[in-house]
């Protein structure tokens, strides 16, 4: 698989060192219980978290910009700094890689433009503030998007970023990462990098593939 060998190449270091890439630090993504979940949050809401259990508490968010486009082609999770000794196509229950052919990922779709990451408990969160807006509101509901998400990322002068951090329950830590999906529309892989104990070092979404050498 091509897209493991490129991973590895932009992201087994500590940065990412490519003259087409720009990296931002984002902040910190809070998972509750380790369970992540990655999906377009206006579509699949309901989508599986990834098989992996992954560390419980706060840890970095990297957004990765093609720099021509300035549109965003990774976001990463770093969970360590200790050393990757692989990397695997990150998958859910029922999804076996065996089955895949050629260039075939498993991944989620995204049809609003935007993509997230999340805890599952932070899933649930979400979708208990929908509908408890939804029974509030009744026929003024005007769907999640516009409801919630909409003023992170615009505001009377237009669009404030590409990205930002939500919390759908204020009283729980959780928070959901969530950004714009490369060029939009599309079908998008994550990709698990892993030390030699077996334990996940790196998370990473991929939305434009940018070629190392």
């Amino acid at each position: 698989m091509t897209h493991l060998d490129n991973i590895a190449k932009l992201f087994n270091k500590n940065f990412v060192e490519s003259p087409l890439i720009e990296t931002f630090d984002a902040g910190k993504i809070h998972l509750s219980t380790g369970s992540i979940v990655a999906c377009d949050p206006l579509i699949t809401n309901d989508m599986a978290s990834f098989k992996v259990n992954f560390p419980q508490g706060e840890f970095p968010v990297l957004v990765h910009k093609e720099r021509e486009s300035n549109c965003i082609a990774y976001v990463e999770i770093v969970f360590s700094a200790a050393q990757i000794s692989e990397w695997k196509l990150a998958t859910t229950d029922g999804q076996n890689i065996e089955e895949l052919q050629g260039e075939e990922i498993f991944g989620y779709p995204v049809e609003s433009g935007m993509g997230c990451f999340m805890d599952a408990e932070t899933q649930d969160c979400l979708n208990h503030l929908e509908k408890r807006l939804f029974h509030r509101k009744g026929a003024e509901f005007m769907g999640i998007y516009e409801e919630f998400f909409h003023e992170y990322f615009f505001d009377e002068n237009g669009a404030i970023d590409q990205f930002a951090f939500l919390k759908p329950d204020e009283d729980k830590a959780g928070n959901i990462f969530a950004f714009e999906t490369g060029y939009g529309e599309g079908f998008y892989a994550s990709y698990i990098g892993f030390g030699i104990d077996g334990e996940p070092v790196k998370l990473v979404s991929e939305f434009i593939e940018i070629g190392v050498n």
